[in-house]
């Protein structure tokens, strides 16, 4: 079981030239940011392209982990959504043959009314989050927020590992019901 201290700890050695802590991190996070290549990309050749030339950043950009105060699966993650988007704006940019098309590409950026409308469901999803008892909507942010296993949170919460598949059930279903309510 690797827990976010164990990444932050592989991230560190592998900023200072491990290569013992570089093939660790690889085989604990590699199954997961392979799926989210995957997810962007849409292509499994692509994909495990892209997830070697990710590991290539993260091993030359190590050292930039902790400036940006994200957690290390949430930094990981973010370094291959960002390559594989990119390189979906490079595969765009070769089928049309020049750099000036990309600059025609409509702005992908949500406009006033949808900012409008996350805000609102961010407010009503915090407002149900606080419904719930804090051990539990501490589950919930640790577990799909941050990634957490259910392991991870039943050592975290000092519960046997049932609890919190119970706990995060129950949590879901009550979000779920307090955000159709307001609807």
């Amino acid at each position: 079981m690797t827990t976010t201290s164990d990444i932050e700890d592989m991230i560190a050695r592998v900023a200072s030239g491990d290569r013992a802590a570089f093939e660790t991190l690889y085989s604990a996070t590699s199954a997961k940011l392979f799926g989210v290549c995957l997810r962007v990309l849409g292509n499994r050749a692509e994909a495990e392209d892209a997830l070697q030339e990710i590991f290539v950043k993260i091993w030359r950009n190590a050292d930039r982990y902790k400036a940006n105060g994200l957690s290390p699966m949430t930094w990981l993650i973010t370094v291959a959504r960002n390559h594989a988007v990119d390189k979906i704006r490079a595969r765009k940019t070769r089928a049309s043959g020049t750099m000036d098309d990309v600059a025609e590409m409509p702005d992908a950026s949500p406009g006033p009314e949808a900012l409008a409308m996350a805000t609102s469901d961010r407010t009503r999803i915090v407002d149900c989050m606080d419904q719930l008892d804090p051990d539990k909507a501490g589950a919930v942010r640790r577990a799909y927020l941050e990634g957490n296993t259910y392991q991870e949170l039943a050592d975290h919460y000092a519960v046997p590992l049932n609890t919190v598949r119970t706990w995060l059930r129950r949590s879901l279903l009550k979000l779920r019901e307090c955000l159709s309510d307001d609807r």
